[in-house]
């Protein structure tokens, strides 16, 4: 593991604003719309976390990611991955901080910088039969450890929250861990479980939510979308208001001779208090809070079924956005320093197996794309590669994973030309 001085951190904002494409890309072939070049290379295949974390640190230069020796399968108990940072002021150079035994193709181990810090780095890993958080010291070399995992983490850094990372392993397979089975598998909705709050300083764990608490909320949205008494509950994504006071989680369940899960979205005060079911209708997919009262995100709703939505928290408010243009699920966040009127998304492969990354302007509905990455057919199901774009903090700059050129890595897309135009 290698150190970094607290000079050598901050000290990169001017080496990352000198933003220099990769000449060795195919340019134009693939439809790259902006400068752009790969920032992690073979034959070890990277990664980085989910798109709505902190992967850039406060100078933008310093992109967290995960590395691994293979593809195309689940991962074991077994199989270990490494986590690490890829300096872009010093010729793409990656720091290895660590590594994970517990960790998914889609979201990683959680790998996120700590809000609030300039060196902490924060990601999930295994130890003694239990799933714990690493916290590391990229300034000193010194890593901590916590005995819980974690999911999200409030804005001041001090506060985390969790599902059953052991029953998403069973339920929604790509975004639990393995190695740990879960000690509820056979039972629908335990009291036990669910919604964990995690005090970074002192390492407490406190279930604040259960699956049993879920259940006791009347389903109140399309009749072929309700659970039933044999239905099996999980939750599955969650994520902290920018104001660290609500908490936003998706309330999933599958019904025995049912395909497809079923899924409605709740919001809560930080003690699991004041619950409200922000939209019941049962479609609820990604999404990011735009301020401490709206959450952005695509579902189902009556107005325009499948398209993005804003939804005002406690209230019944559900406005479209872009409903004529943002017409496929995607990665969706806010572009940071444009006053929320860029959004940044993707799409999942069409057709011709392209992944499309791209920028919509709310104010003007318009969207610019920003490239065409094939996906190969092999690329599909539990360990496909979403491009789970996500801007530096500066807004200046796109992270996305693609497998474009031959196993996936991470790619680095200079945006501020059309942003702050």
């Amino acid at each position: 593991m290698t150190a970094i001085s607290r000079r050598h951190l901050l000290g990169g904002l001017a080496a990352a604003a000198a933003f220099q494409p990769n000449q060795t890309l195919l340019g134009h072939e693939l439809g790259f719309k902006v400068p752009l070049r790969a920032i992690t290379r073979g034959p070890r295949f990277h990664w980085r976390g989910y798109y709505d974390k902190l992967l850039f640190d406060v100078t933008n230069r310093f992109v967290l990611a995960n590395e691994v020796d293979f593809e195309g399968r689940s991962p074991t108990a077994d199989d270990a991955i490494r986590v690490g940072m890829i300096d872009t002021g010093d010729g793409d150079r990656w720091i290895e901080l660590g590594t994970s035994h517990a960790w998914n193709w889609q979201q990683g181990c959680m790998l996120q910088w700590v809000p609030g810090t300039d060196h902490l780095v924060a990601w999930n890993d295994r130890e003694d039969g239990h799933f714990v958080t690493r916290l590391h010291d990229v300034q000193r070399s010194v890593t901590t450890t916590l005995p819980h995992p974690f999911y999200c983490l409030a804005p001041a850094g001090g506060v985390a929250f969790t599902p059953d990372f052991r029953r998403l392993n069973d339920t929604r397979p790509g975004y639990g861990y393995a190695g740990i089975p879960d000690p509820n598998r056979d039972r629908l909705a335990p009291e036990d479980a669910g919604v964990w709050r995690l005090d970074f300083q002192t390492g407490r764990q406190q279930l604040i939510f259960s699956f049993a608490d879920a259940t006791k909320i009347p389903f109140r949205g399309r009749p072929e979308a309700a659970f039933g008494p044999d239905s099996k509950h999980w939750f599955n994504h969650l994520l902290c208001n920018p104001d660290g006071t609500r908490l936003f989680v998706l309330h999933r369940w599958q019904t025995p001779g049912d395909k497809s899960f079923r899924t409605r979205a709740l919001t809560m005060n930080f003690d699991g208090s004041d619950v409200f079911v922000i939209d019941p209708w049962g479609g609820t997919s990604h999404f990011v809070w735009r301020d401490p009262r709206h959450v952005f995100a695509w579902a189902w709703h009556p107005s325009h079924e499948n398209r993005f939505y804003l939804y005002e928290d406690r209230t019944e408010r559900a406005t479209a956005v872009g409903p004529d243009v943002m017409t496929q699920n995607g990665h969706n966040t806010y572009v940071p320093g444009t006053g929320n009127e860029w959004v940044l998304n993707d799409t999942y492969p069409d057709a011709a197996t392209l992944q499309h990354p791209y920028l919509f302007h709310v104010p003007t509905n318009r969207r610019v794309p920003l490239g065409e990455f094939p996906s190969p057919l092999a690329y599909r199901g539990e360990w496909r590669c979403d491009t789970h774009p996500c801007a530096s903090r500066d807004g200046r700059k796109v992270a996305f994973d693609s497998p474009h050129r031959g196993g996936r890595q991470v790619y680095l897309a200079d945006i501020s030309d059309i942003v702050f135009a």
